[in-house]
C-alpha cells in the first residue's frame, strides 16, 4: 500500500478590496465619507413663573391638579385618565365642599357628555359621583335649562347602538327624577318611548336582566309621579295616606294640566302591551327554572308596578275624574270589555310551581300573585264575564287574610301583612258588589285580618280606613250606611269591629298617635252619621263603659291610674273630648273619671275648659243629669289643687309658677254654666246643701273661696239660703276669714303690697256680699269673734295663736268699714263691735300670758280698730276708752 502525499499549501497572496456580501432586505450603512447632519443638544431649564404654576390657596386633589383641571381631563381620549379625572373630581369635592356649591353648573355641563362614554368604568364611576356627591350637594337648585341638558344627553345615550349604554342611560334618568321629579313630566312622551323600544327587544331583557332592572325602577318611578286621585280617603288619616302613598308610589293629588299629557295618554296606551308582553316572556322563561332566580324576580315585580301604576293614571287620573285634557278615550281598548293583553295577564294567575319550592321562593311567588291581584282589582270595573277567573282572585284575597296557603302559594306572615297593606283597600268595593256567599266569606276573612294583625302595623291603620267605609255612608248627603245594615251577618261584623275601637284605643296609647287619631276621627264620624237609634248607635252608646279606662281609673282604695289620654297631644285630647258629646246618656263612673283627669298637674288649662265646654253643651242637649253636673262642677273647685298656697307673688316672674289665675278662670266659667243652667233659685236648692256641706270641710282657701262664689252668683238680697245652713255656714266663714285676713301684710296701703291686697280682696269679697244680704250671718259672724277672742288659756302656744287671731279679727274690721255696703250693716251691729273691743283689750292686759311682743302686736290691732270704728261710729261717749 503506497504512503499518501502531504496536503499542499496555498500560498496566501495580497487582498486590494474585501468584498461585503450583503443579504437581501438589508439596509445598506452609510458611506464612510458621508456628513452626519444629526444635532444634538441640552435642555435649557429656566426658572418657573409663581403667577402661572403657584397653585397655594386653591382647592385641588390629591395629585395637586384645580377642578379646571379635572374637568379638562374628563374629555381627554385615555379612558384611564378620564377615570382618574373624576376620582380627583370626587376627592376635590369631598375635601372643599364649597368649589361643588360655585361650580356646580359648570361640573354638570362637563360632566353629562360622559354619560354616552365607550367605556363602561367612567359611566359607573360617573354614575355613582353624581348619586353621591353632586345630586346630594346640590338638591333641587339645579336650574332649569340645566336639566334639560341634562337630559338631551341621556336621551343620546337611550339611542346609542350599544345597549351597555342604552341600559345604563335609563339608571342615570332614574338618578335625575330621584333628585329632581320635576323634570319627568315635561319629557314623559320621550322617556316611554325609549322604554318601549328598549322592551320591544326581548333578547335585551332575557340576557341582561340585572341592567333591565335598573331601568324598569326608573319607570316604576317616573309614572309615580304621574298625577292621579285613585280613591277617597280622610284626610284626618294622616298616616293611612302616608302608607299608601309609600306603597303605591304615587301622589294621591288632583291631576294637573299639562301640554303634552295627549301624547303621554297615548305612549302608555302603547307601552302597557309591551310590558305585559315582557311580563309574559319572564313567566315563560322562569317555569323552565328549578328556581325563580332573584333577577328575573326583580324585572317581573317591576313589571307588575309599572302596569299598575300606568293604568292607574289612564283609568282614575283621567277617566273617572272628567280633566280638562283633550284627546280620544283612553280605556277606548273595548266598550265594557277587558282588553287582550290584561286578559292574557289575568289567565296566568295564579303564578306556580310545580316542583318543591324554598320558603323564599314561595315568598316571591305570592309577591306577584299580589301584585296581579292588586291589577285586577283595579280594573275589575270592566265587565269580566269569566267567572272562574274571578272566583281565582276572591279566593287568593281571602286565603290571604286568613293566613292560609292558597294551593302551594305560600308566604310568610310579615310578607303577607305587607302586601295585604295594598289589597284590602278594595275590600268595602268588593263587599258592596259581589253577593251570596263571597260577601260572607270575605267579611269573615277581613274581621280575623284586622284583629290579628299587629297594633302597630300599617295594616291595622288600612284596616280601619276600609271598616270607616263599610261604616259610613258614601257621601255625607247621603243617608244610608254603604252596607245593609238590616242583614244580620253583615251587622255583626260591624259590631265587632266597633267593639275593638276601645280596645286599640289603650293599645295605642301615646306611643301611636297618628293610629290613634284615626280611631278618634272613626268614632266622631260614626256617631255623627250613624242614623238615631240604630244598632250602631246604640253599640257605640255602650261603649263608654269600655273607654273610661281610656281617660282614668278610679280604684276601691281611692288612687288614681290615669289611662292614655292625659299624655297625649292637645288635638287628640280635643277630638276624644268631642265624642263625649254624643252620648245621650254620660255614665256618672266616666264624669268620675274625667273629673280625675281635670284634677291633674299635667293637663293643659285649655283641655281643661273644653272638657268644662263640652259637658255643658251635653247638659243642655240633655245627654247629662243636672245632679251629676253639679257633681262634677263642684267636685272640680272644691278638689282642685292650687299651688301654691296662701302664695303672693312679689314679682310677675314668681306669678307664672302659679295657677292662682288658672283656677279663678275655672271658678269664673263654672260659675257662667251654673248660672245659665235654668232658674237661680231651684239650681241654688239643688247645690246648697252640697256646697255647704264642702265649706264646712277642711279645704284650702281658694277652694273655699271659689264655693262662696257659686253661692254669691245663686243667691240674692235679701238671701235664700236657709236658716240651718245660714247657721252652719257662720263658724266656717269665720274660720275662712282669719285664714285670708291671717297673710294680709302689716303694711297693707304700701304700693310694694298692692298685688297682696288685691289677692285678699278678692278673697274676701263674697263674705262682704253674703254679709250684706243676710243680717243675721253677719250678727252670728262677729259673735263668734267676740266669743273666740274671749276664751282663756293658760298655754304658751294658745297665746301665740290668740295673738295672731286677733290682729286677723281686727284686719277684717278693718276691711268691713273701708266696703260702703258693710258700713251701712255695721251700724247696726254696734254691740256686737263694742264686745270684740272690749275682749282685745282683756287679751292686751297683762294678766294673759302673752309676752311682750305678742301684747304689743295686740295693742297696735287694737288702737288701729278703735280709731276706725270711731271714725265709722262717730261717737265720743259711748266709745270704749283706752284705760276703762
Amino acid at each position: 500500500m503506497g504512503r499518501s502525499k502531504p496536503p499542499c499549501s496555498k500560498k496566501q497572496r495580497g487582498v486590494d478590496f474585501n468584498k461585503i456580501k450583503r443579504k437581501i432586505g438589508r439596509k445598506l450603512p452609510p458611506p464612510k465619507n458621508a456628513t452626519s447632519t444629526e444635532i444634538k443638544s441640552k435642555a435649557i431649564i429656566l426658572p418657573e413663573q409663581s403667577v402661572a404654576s403657584n397653585k397655594a390657596g386653591l382647592a385641588v386633589s390629591k395629585k395637586g391638579l384645580t377642578l379646571k383641571e379635572l374637568l379638562q381631563q374628563t374629555s381627554h381620549h385615555n379612558a384611564k385618565v378620564r377615570k382618574d379625572a373624576l376620582m380627583g373630581i370626587r376627592q376635590l369635592v369631598h375635601r372643599f365642599p364649597a368649589e361643588l356649591k360655585l361650580h356646580k353648573l359648570a361640573i354638570l355641563e362637563n360632566l353629562r357628555v360622559r354619560i354616552s362614554d365607550k367605556d363602561k368604568v367612567v359611566r359607573e364611576m360617573l354614575y355613582q359621583l353624581l348619586k353621591e356627591v353632586i345630586f346630594p350637594g346640590s338638591k333641587e337648585d339645579i336650574p332649569g335649562p340645566f336639566i334639560s341638558s341634562i337630559m338631551y344627553s341621556i336621551f343620546n345615550a337611550m339611542t346609542d347602538l350599544a345597549i351597555d349604554i342604552r341600559l345604563m342611560a335609563f339608571k342615570f334618568f332614574d338618578l335625575v327624577v330621584q333628585h329632581n321629579p320635576s323634570s319627568f313630566l315635561p319629557y314623559a312622551d320621550k322617556v316611554l318611548q325609549n322604554y318601549e323600544d328598549m322592551l320591544r327587544k326581548n333578547q335585551v331583557y332575557l340576557h341582561d336582566k340585572g341592567k333591565v332592572k335598573s331601568a324598569l325602577d326608573g319607570l316604576v318611578r317616573g309614572l309615580s309621579l304621574l298625577p292621579c286621585k285613585e280613591r277617597k280617603t280622610d284626610p284626618s288619616d294622616e298616616k293611612v295616606l302616608e302608607t299608601q302613598r309609600t306603597l303605591h308610589a304615587f301622589e294621591l293629588e288632583e291631576p294637573m294640566v299639562h301640554t303634552g299629557i295627549s301624547s303621554i295618554i297615548k305612549k302608555l296606551k302603547d307601552l302597557m302591551p309591551v310590558l305585559v308582553n315582557c311580563f309574559l316572556e319572564f313567566t315563560s322563561a322562569v317555569r323552565q327554572m328549578p328556581v325563580l332566580e332573584t333577577q328575573s324576580f326583580d324585572c317581573m315585580q317591576c313589571a307588575l308596578q309599572s302596569i299598575d301604576l300606568a293604568g292607574k293614571f289612564l283609568f282614575y287620573g283621567i277617566n273617572k275624574h272628567q280633566t280638562a285634557y283633550d284627546g280620544p278615550d283612553v280605556m277606548a281598548w273595548g266598550e265594557n270589555a277587558m282588553p287582550v293583553f290584561l286578559r292574557k295577564l289575568f289567565e296566568v294567575f295564579p303564578l306556580k310551581s310545580t316542583q318543591p319550592l324554598s320558603e323564599k321562593d314561595l315568598d316571591r311567588y305570592f309577591v306577584l300573585n299580589a301584585g296581579i291581584t292588586e291589577i285586577f282589582l283595579h280594573f275589575s270595573e270592566w265587565t269580566c264575564t269569566n267567572i272562574i277567573l274571578v272566583e281565582k282572585f276572591l279566593e287568593f284575597m281571602e286565603t290571604s287574610m286568613f293566613g292560609q296557603n292558597c294551593g302551594n302559594i305560600r308566604s310568610s306572615k310579615a310578607l303577607r301583612e305587607k302586601h295585604l297593606v295594598s289589597l284590602l283597600q278594595f275590600i268595602p268595593k268588593l263587599v258592596s258588589q259581589i253577593a251570596g256567599d263571597w260577601k260572607s266569606r270575605l267579611l269573615q276573612a277581613f274581621t280575623i285580618a284586622f284583629k290579628n294583625c299587629k297594633t302597630e302595623s300599617s295594616l291595622k291603620l288600612v284596616c280601619l280606613s276600609a271598616i270607616k267605609e263599610m261604616l259610613l255612608p258614601v257621601s255625607r248627603k247621603q243617608g244610608t250606611l254603604l252596607l245593609d245594615a238590616t242583614d244580620s251577618e253583615i251587622l255583626d261584623h260591624q259590631i265587632t269591629w266597633l267593639r275593638e275601637l276601645p280596645l286599640l284605643l289603650l293599645q295605642f296609647g301615646d306611643k301611636h298617635l297618628s293610629s290613634l287619631k284615626v280611631v278618634l276621627n272613626l268614632l266622631l264620624c260614626l256617631v255623627q252619621y250613624s242614623p238615631v237609634n240604630s244598632s250602631l248607635a246604640w253599640e257605640y252608646e255602650n261603649m263608654q263603659y269600655s273607654l273610661r279606662d281610656f281617660y282614668c281609673t278610679c280604684l276601691d282604695n281611692g288612687s288614681i291610674c290615669y289611662g292614655p289620654f292625659i299624655k297625649l297631644p292637645r288635638d287628640c285630647q280635643e277630638l276624644s273630648i268631642c265624642c263625649l258629646y254624643y252620648f245621650s246618656s254620660l255614665d256618672s263612673l266616666l264624669l268620675r273619671a274625667l273629673s280625675c283627669c281635670c284634677l291633674s298637674n299635667n293637663l293643659e288649662p285649655f283641655v281643661l275648659f273644653k272638657i268644662i265646654e263640652v259637658l255643658h253643651a251635653a247638659y243642655k242637649a240633655g245627654h247629662v243629669q243636672i245632679a251629676d253636673h253639679i257633681s262634677f262642677f263642684v267636685t272640680l273647685l272644691a278638689r282642685f289643687r292650687v299651688y301654691p298656697e296662701n302664695f303672693y307673688p312679689s314679682s310677675e316672674s314668681d306669678e307664672k309658677i302659679s295657677n292662682h289665675g288658672t283656677f279663678k278662670a275655672i271658678t269664673s266659667a263654672v260659675c257662667s254654666c251654673l248660672s245659665q243652667m235654668g232658674d237661680d233659685n231651684l239650681v241654688l236648692q239643688t247645690l246648697e246643701k252640697i256646697i255647704v256641706d264642702e265649706i264646712n270641710l277642711n279645704l284650702p282657701l281658694y277652694n273655699k273661696c271659689a264655693l262662696l262664689r257659686i253661692l254669691v252668683i245663686l243667691d240674692s238680697r235679701p238671701t235664700r239660703l236657709s236658716e240651718q245652713s245660714i247657721i252652719k255656714l257662720s263658724k266656717s266663714l269665720l274660720e275662712y276669714l282669719i285664714d285670708a285676713a291671717s297673710s294680709i301684710p302689716e303694711n297693707a296701703d304700701g304700693s310694694s303690697d298692692s298685688v297682696r291686697l288685691r289677692i285678699c280682696r278678692y278673697l274676701l269679697i263674697p263674705c262682704f256680699f253674703m254679709f250684706d244680704r243676710s243680717d243675721k250671718l253677719l250678727n252670728l259672724v262677729l259673735d263668734l269673734m267676740g266669743s273666740s277672742i274671749g276664751e282663756s288659756n293658760t298655754s304658751d302656744e294658745f297665746a301665740f295663736d290668740q295673738s295672731r287671731q286677733i290682729c286677723a279679727i281686727a284686719s277684717i274690721l278693718l276691711f268691713m268699714y273701708k266696703d260702703v255696703k258693710i258700713q251701712r250693716r255695721l251700724l247696726l251691729c254696734r254691740v256686737e263691735v263694742h264686745q270684740i273691743l272690749q275682749n282685745i283689750l282683756l287679751q292686751s292686759s297683762t294678766e294673759t300670758n302673752m309676752s311682750l311682743g305678742q301684747r304689743h302686736r295686740v295693742q297696735s290691732a287694737f288702737d288701729q280698730l278703735q280709731s276706725g270704728t270711731t271714725r265709722l261710729y262717730c261717737w265720743n261717749n259711748d266709745a270704749p276708752k283706752k284705760n276703762s
